[in-house]
């Protein structure tokens, strides 16, 4: 009986060994001491990581002092005061009609209108015209951020109501707003 349990212990063992011996070093075990070629030689540091930029960062290019930004490719706000700072950034649905990219000023406010497409929204802060297309941002009143048909000429910008209510707060008329790429 001894013998058997031996020999169990024996052939789990070099199982064991040779599971760990051909693990990638993703998870192999570090329990252990390495065997290196050089015992003598000092450990290298490894290379620092180099940091990566915050992708909620406001935009290098755009502008300063009290604005509102727009990024048409990342689809999101931030609310940046004059210190350059974003009190808020939030994600939108783009509308169909996009502004042009450069500095805009808020032209027009309503507080609870039909949205061109049908959909009651509140808090429109509209900053720019592209072929007689009102661009501007909104919240549905119901709260929805579907996606626009690509085919309508509308130029809603939809946020969240609570994204709504502070863009509302922050963006009067004369405010700027900077549209990047």
């Amino acid at each position: 009986m001894a013998g058997l349990t031996a020999a169990a212990v024996v052939a789990v063992a070099f199982l064991a060994y040779q599971a760990s011996a051909n693990a990638p070093a993703s998870v192999a075990s570090t329990a252990g001491p390495k065997a290196s070629a050089s015992a003598s030689a000092p450990a290298k540091p490894a290379p620092k990581p180099k940091p990566t930029a915050d992708p909620l960062a406001v935009p290098a290019r755009s502008g300063t002092g009290e604005r509102v930004v727009y990024a048409l490719k990342d689809r999101r706000v931030w609310l940046v005061d004059e210190g350059n700072k974003a009190t808020r950034t939030f994600t939108v649905m783009p509308s169909p009609v996009s502004p042009p990219p450069g500095v805009h000023r808020v032209t027009s406010r309503s507080g609870t209108v039909q949205g061109s497409d049908g959909v009651p929204i509140e808090h429109v802060v509209r900053f720019a015209n592209v072929d007689e297309v009102a661009v501007g941002f909104s919240a549905a009143q119901d709260g929805s951020m579907a996606s626009p048909d690509p085919t309508s000429k509308t130029g809603g910008v939809r946020m969240t109501r609570e994204d709504g209510d502070a863009m509302w707060t922050f963006a009067t008329v004369g405010a700027k707003v900077v549209v990047v790429p």
